[in-house]
């Protein structure tokens, strides 16, 4: 089913299905015992390697010790490329592995998801699955995927990103995938997971999750399902994101991001996103900037944009977020939640526009103690027009802009995008 099929008004919508989950501190022990239920014998480990960290090595040591067989590969990179799924699914073939587990974040699993699929189909390019359930087989090798950032919740949704590197690489192609058949087989969260993750890339991906809650809540879809979910999950992350940044080791803040980013992905997994991932997919695709600042930048301005045709609803949002609404109109209301998240994306430390992203953007390792080689690859961005035009093109293109609340055309959104790459926040509060 496409986005065009599922925007008709029409009354039946559809739910997409989500894996068992096994969620709180302790969860990771279980991946050994878990794996073997599933039948798992040789197992291809997709990662990016977490270095500096001793995560990967215990999760695998630990698969060793139940006697299971693993395969490493340890090469996937930020904004997954189609090579990185291609690379592991001929790693995957060429030992006879019978099942997958990621561990990251959406990078990894992405990667994943990718590559069972590419596995399902005798290793055809994962590159001609892009789009709604376009996969053939729906036998795809089991998969377990485990979460070390409080972000994606790729771990329990039905969609995958992977970068087209086959492409123009003037005009680079980032696309969504969906598909029911990619869901994994069982997501493993564990807030201890989160304890090493760097100042930085908590707060990166706490935004990811702020974007996942909000736009499924003032989507086109407006499918009631999602919305409870979308709304907690809001409110989860105005009360423990600022904790889980700056005290890494809160239980409390990381056990709630832990929850907002499950159910926020619960929320999009049905209820749809808009242009705050478009923008992100589209800037990432040029500069190979992280998807959560990419989407911290972009959310208060499509916010803005898009409270004209959602008053209340934001008006909600800004509720959860704790501001007091008592007296407020909608408007006033919704005025207060955009400022709230302002608030917020300052409190925790992250860069404002496009043109100011700099390698100090996320200048850390994973253990917070030396520069990082995960976005190496990553450019100065330019935000002059010729930048603007081409991100603004790539936003149309992308299969989350239809969810959008309010519609999009080249004239309406390229401001959008402009103000993203120069503008000031404070001038949306004014």
């Amino acid at each position: 089913m496409q986005v065009e099929e599922l925007l008709k008004p029409f009354p039946i919508k559809e739910f997409h299905p989500f894996p068992r989950a096994m969620l709180g501190p302790g969860a990771h022990e279980l991946i050994g015992p878990e794996a073997l239920k599933l039948g798992f014998k040789k197992t291809l480990i997709m990662t990016s390697g977490l270095r500096g960290t001793n995560i990967v090595e215990k999760i695998s040591e630990s698969m060793k010790w139940h006697g299971l067989d693993v395969v490493i590969y340890d090469k996937v990179e930020s904004n997954p490329k189609d090579y990185n799924v291609m690379d592991a699914v001929k790693l995957y073939q060429e030992n006879a592995c019978d099942s997958f587990v990621s561990i990251g974040g959406g990078s990894s699993h992405d990667a994943c998801k990718g590559a069972r699929i590419s596995v399902a189909h005798d290793g055809r390019s994962v590159n001609e699955f892009e789009g709604f359930n376009q996969s053939e087989n729906p036998k795809n090798p089991p998969h377990i995927a485990v979460s070390t950032t409080a972000g994606t919740g790729s771990e329990t949704s039905w969609a995958y990103v992977i970068t087209d590197t086959t492409t123009d690489p003037d005009n680079p192609h980032k696309y969504v995938a969906f598909d029911d058949t990619s869901v994994a087989t069982l997501a493993i969260d564990d807030p201890v997971m989160y304890y090493d993750c760097p100042v930085d890339y908590t707060a990166q991906c706490g935004f990811d999750v702020l974007a996942h809650a909000s736009e499924p809540y003032v989507s086109r879809l407006n499918f009631p399902p999602s919305m409870g979910n979308a709304l907690y999950a809001v409110k989860l992350t105005a009360e423990n994101l600022r904790a889980a940044v700056w005290n890494g080791q809160d239980l409390k803040g990381r056990e709630g991001m832990m929850h907002a980013q499950y159910i926020a992905a619960q929320a999009f997994n049905s209820g749809g996103l808009g242009i705050i991932h478009s923008i992100s997919h589209a800037v990432s695709a040029f500069y190979d900037t992280h998807h959560g600042l990419n989407n911290a930048i972009a959310l208060p301005r499509v916010w803005a944009f898009n409270m004209p045709t959602q008053y209340k609803r934001f008006a909600e949002m800004g509720a959860a977020m704790g501001v007091d609404t008592y007296g407020m109109t909608d408007v006033q209301a919704a005025d207060a939640a955009l400022a709230a998240a302002i608030r917020l994306l300052r409190d925790v430390g992250i860069t404002e526009k496009f043109t100011d992203v700099t390698a100090d953007s996320y200048s850390k390792n994973r253990l917070g103690t030396g520069p990082t080689a995960f976005y190496e690859n990553a450019k100065v961005i330019t935000g002059d027009d010729a930048d603007v035009d081409r991100i603004t093109n790539h936003v149309l293109g992308d299969a989350c802009t239809p969810g959008n609340p309010k519609e999009c055309t080249f004239e309406t959104v390229r401001p959008v995008v402009e103000h993203c790459m120069n503008g000031d926040l404070d001038d949306l509060l004014t």
